[in-house]
């Protein structure tokens, strides 16, 4: 059981942990179209970037894949933008008139980019042999789709106060923090080592 509340912690943490805040902006540029009354949508692309990072750590730790660190590093910024991006150009459309089939394939696929980004770390934190790594993935799995809810119910809370209590119209809430992000994420982008 112990080992059980290491890996959960360790998810946990990977999303919480205010030095390391690109996966909360991913989280935030993501939920930023949605409300509560979308929670069945939220939680399917919230859990489908959880398989995509997931299938990812799974695939460099057993050596499938391998990408180096400064482009994974330089991606997951890029997915940000990206996502930022897209929301600041529907902003004030329906959520329901966006294909799903188009957001989930995205979300899974940044899922992907951003569980490499923290391979090399976890590859360190693992048992030796490849039969003891996969319960702990899957551990760690639980405490990133765990924290991501905890995350997301905060934004959906935030913009349900702002939207109602402050009158901000849900089109100005999607463009204000889908440009706030954006600030956010082009210095990331800019400073990134693949520049070098």
């Amino acid at each position: 059981m112990s080992q059980f509340w290491l890996y959960f912690k360790v998810g946990l943490n990977h999303v919480l942990d205010i030095h390391a805040y690109d996966h909360v902006m991913f989280l935030i540029a993501l939920m930023v179209p949605y409300a509560f009354k979308d929670w069945k949508r939220v939680f399917l692309l919230v859990t489908l970037f959880t398989v995509g990072h997931t299938l990812s750590l799974l695939l460099s730790v057993y050596g499938v894949v391998y990408i180096k660190p400064t482009l994974v590093e330089f991606l997951i910024p890029i997915t940000i933008f990206v996502t930022a991006l897209f929301h600041l150009f529907t902003a004030g459309k329906s959520s329901k008139s966006e294909s799903i089939s188009f957001v989930a394939i995205i979300t899974l696929f940044f899922g992907i980019i951003h569980g490499l980004g923290f391979s090399n770390y976890f590859k360190t934190i693992l048992p030796g042999k490849a039969s003891d790594k996969l319960l702990p993935l899957l551990e760690f799995a639980l405490g990133i789709e765990t924290a991501q809810i905890i995350v997301v119910f905060i934004v959906l809370i935030l913009a349900y106060i702002v939207q109602t209590f402050f009158r901000f119209s849900k089109r100005d809430w999607a463009l204000v923090m889908s440009a706030f992000i954006i600030g956010v994420v082009l210095p990331m982008i800019i400073e990134s080592e693949i520049w070098s």
